[in-house]
C-alpha cells in the first residue's frame, strides 16, 4: 500500500477517515493522498470558458486554508501527505486521481444508516465505491483501535466473484488479517442444499487458488437474510472488518439477489471494504 486516497469534506467522519489512512499509512509506509473536491458548477468555476471565475478562486484559497488546520494532526506526524485541492464536480472522478497517482486503496467516512434513513446510499461516498477501481475502505466510526486480524468476505461463490475474491485476498494477507470466506443459505432466494453448496465452494475454490487448501476457511451459516448472516457471522467471530464485491458503475448491488452490498454498508458498524467485480 504504498500511496491512499483520502476524499475529505472537512466533516467529522473525513477525519475518522483520515485517522484510519494515518494508522495504515504509519504501519506500512503509505504516503497519504488528500482530496478535497470543491464541486463547483460550471458557472461559478469560468467566466468565458478559459478564465477562472474570481469567485472559484476564493473557493480554492478558502480549501487550501481550510486543509492546513484541517492536517494538523498529531497521528500524521511522520506520514507523508499530500493535499490536492480539486474542482471537480462529480465525485467519480476520485477513481480518475487514484490512476492518475497509482494509489492502491481509497479510504472515506461514512454517516451509513440513521434509523430509517440510509445516508450512504446516494452519497459521496457510494458515488466514490461506484466508479472506483481499487478497494475502498468505508469507515464509520473514531478508529481507536485499527488492527485488522479477522476478515469476512462473504461470497455466494460464483465465477464473477474471482476477481474480487483474490483482490480481497492480496489485501488481508498485506493486512495481516486471517480471511474467512462465508456463504449464507438463507430463505431469501439464495437457499441452496449442503450439496450444492459443497460443490460450488469446491469448484470456485479449484478455479480461483487452484487448490482446495483455503476449504478450512469456508463457513456455511444459515439465517433469515444474507445481510443478517454475515453480519452475525462477524460478530460471532470478532471481525474487525467485512469485504464486499459490487459491480461498480451498476450499483452496489452485486452477485446476491437484492441490494445486499447497500445494506450492510449502511448497518455494519465495522470497517468494509468493497472490491470491484
Amino acid at each position: 500500500m504504498k500511496k491512499i486516497i483520502v476524499p475529505i469534506d472537512f466533516s467529522e467522519h473525513s477525519e475518522f477517515a483520515l485517522e484510519a489512512a494515518a494508522n495504515l499509512a504509519q504501519k506500512y509506509g503509505s504516503e497519504l493522498i488528500v482530496l478535497h473536491m470543491l464541486e463547483l458548477s460550471n458557472a461559478i468555476l469560468t467566466i468565458n470558458g478559459n478564465s477562472i471565475n474570481e469567485e472559484a478562486v476564493f473557493f480554492l484559497k478558502l480549501a487550501e486554508q481550510k486543509f492546513e488546520a484541517f492536517l494538523d494532526r498529531p497521528y500524521l506526524e511522520g506520514v507523508k501527505v499530500t493535499p490536492i485541492v480539486k474542482h471537480f464536480k462529480v465525485w467519480s472522478e476520485v477513481n480518475d486521481v487514484a490512476n492518475d497517482h497509482n494509489a492502491n486503496l481509497i479510504i472515506m467516512g461514512s454517516h451509513g444508516a440513521s434509523g430509517v434513513k440510509e445516508v450512504f446510499i446516494g452519497s459521496n461516498t457510494e458515488k466514490v465505491v461506484r466508479h472506483a477501481d481499487v478497494p475502498v475502505l468505508v469507515i464509520k466510526h473514531n478508529p481507536i483501535l485499527l488492527d485488522f486480524e479477522n476478515g469476512v468476505f462473504a461470497s455466494d461463490f460464483s465465477d464473477e466473484v474471482i476477481k474480487p475474491y483474490l483482490n480481497a485476498r492480496a489485501t488481508f494477507e498485506k493486512l495481516g488479517a486471517k480471511m474467512h470466506l462465508v456463504y449464507v443459505n438463507s430463505p431469501d432466494g439464495n437457499f441452496r442444499s449442503s450439496t450444492e453448496i459443497d460443490k460450488r465452494v469446491s469448484l470456485f475454490l479449484k478455479k480461483a487458488d487452484g487448490d482446495l487448501e483455503n476449504l478450512e476457511n469456508v463457513y456455511i451459516v444459515s439465517d433469515y437474510s444474507i445481510e443478517k448472516g454475515i453480519l452475525n457471522f462477524a460478530n460471532n467471530i470478532g471481525a474487525d472488518l467485512i469485504a464486499v464485491a459490487t459491480h461498480g458503475r451498476k450499483g452496489l448491488a452485486h452477485f446476491f439477489e437484492g441490494s445486499i452490498s447497500e445494506d450492510i454498508a449502511n448497518h455494519s458498524t465495522l470497517p468494509v471494504m468493497t472490491f470491484k467485480i
